[in-house]
């Protein structure tokens, strides 16, 4: 079942944040994030925001695909009520899920035009979509393209049959890699695989095909997760059980260095500890306004936005989020107001993700001694450190989360 939301302060019924909040508005990469949160089937390790077909009907509530588009246009106009007539256009849009592309395209398109309509585009703007790959062919693709798309994210996750069918993924093997030729072909500038290593009865010899074949396929950009057993989930269920086995740390850490060599070798280069791209233009301009703690909104159930030190959340589900805004007011839950000490903790959590790693002027005292220990046990890199940055070598990104947690003190 999906994740839980977390507490937080009221929301006012209109959206509206504090001043302090809109401040330097349009000084700063500004973002949008729509989600589609609904599914032809639930994965057994998802515990994303997604809902099947079954799941909706079973809920009693109404939740029509068929107007979700509308919905989330409702929001997007929403969205520039709130932040006002300043200048802001969007540098880059990130439309996930779930599965966008179980819309038709002329939806996800809608989408987009409502906010090329409302706020502006920025002449580079960064936009993506993920996709299942037995959810587009290359008319979809075209129309995607057509209508401004110009990266594409395909769920691959791995070439193994027996890996996909524990993962409950459904896509033929073999599909993924012809997504990456069709998008080529409808002109996507940007394609990026994803892979899921450390899945139970996944051996050395199957993350390396899947590597393989996920590079031979030519994508400008490959995202590898570790494999993460979500309590709630049927994948957690059956581990619980014993029917599976627990994947251990020394698995991943193993699986993540086939990766980095496999990976390396064929061109990429990582610049974030689970993204790898051939290219500077290749990087996902998106998720490096996460990382960096840019301004974003994000629109559809469940979705988080931040601003200026604001962050709130959506309702989770389809029908209360549409009639929320059908009745005029926020779909927005809760939210949290961030104060410098947050922002100080939340820049060293994902900034030292980053292949830049974060100023070692952040760190307090304690966590500048944590770093001379990090470097000297080689966690962190010599020529960064020297020039004021905590960076992360290679064995320092098999610890990342351990690193974190002391440059945090």
């Amino acid at each position: 079942m999906p994740s839980a939301l977390p507490d937080g302060e009221p929301v006012p019924s209109d959206g509206s944040l504090p001043a302090h909040a809109l401040a330097g508005l349009g000084s700063r990469p500004f973002g949008f994030y729509l989600h589609v949160p609904y599914c032809a089937s639930r994965c057994g390790y998802c515990d994303f925001n997604t809902y099947t077909a079954t799941e909706l009907r079973s809920s009693g509530a109404v939740a029509s695909q068929e107007t979700y588009a509308d919905n989330v246009v409702a929001e997007i106009r929403l969205a520039r009520k709130v932040l006002g007539d300043t200048d802001l256009p969007v540098r880059t849009v990130f439309l996930g899920g779930g599965t966008p592309t179980l819309l038709p395209a002329r939806d996800l398109v809608k989408m987009l035009a409502a906010l090329r309509e409302e706020f502006g585009l920025a002449p580079d703007a960064e936009v993506t979509t993920e996709a299942n790959p037995e959810s587009v062919d290359p008319a979809y693709l075209a129309e995607l393209r057509e209508g401004g798309y110009n990266r594409i994210s395909f769920g691959m996750q791995s070439a193994r049959p027996h890996v996909l069918r524990l993962l409950d993924r459904h896509h033929t093997p073999g599909r993924p890699e012809a997504c990456v030729a069709e998008a080529r072909a409808a002109g996507f500038e940007h394609v990026n695989l994803d892979l899921i290593y450390g899945t139970p009865g996944e051996s050395d010899d199957d993350w390396r095909a899947s590597l393989d074949a996920a590079i031979g396929a030519g994508p400008d950009h490959v995202s590898a997760y570790s494999l993460i057993v979500e309590e709630g989930t049927r994948l957690a269920a059956r581990v619980k059980r014993g029917e599976l086995p627990m994947i251990d740390d020394d698995v991943h850490a193993d699986r993540y260095l086939i990766a980095e060599q496999a990976l390396g070798a064929a061109g990429y280069s990582w610049y974030e500890v689970s993204n790898w791209a051939t290219t500077p233009e290749g990087r996902c301009r998106h998720n490096e306004l996460y990382w960096t703690g840019a301004d974003w909104w994000g629109a559809g159930p469940g979705a988080h936005s931040h601003v200026g030190g604001v962050r709130w959340w959506n309702a989770k589900h389809p029908a209360a989020y549409a009639q929320s805004l059908a009745e005029g007011r926020t779909p927005a839950l809760g939210r949290e107001v961030l104060g410098d000490e947050d922002r100080r903790v939340e820049r060293i959590l994902l900034e030292l993700r980053l292949v830049d790693g974060v100023p070692l002027d952040l760190l307090t005292e304690t966590g500048r001694k944590a770093a001379a220990k990090a470097l000297s046990d080689g966690l962190l890199a010599p020529e960064p450190y020297e020039q004021g940055r905590a960076a992360l070598t290679l064995q320092g990104r098999l610890l990342a989360d351990a690193v974190v947690r002391d440059l945090v003190d």
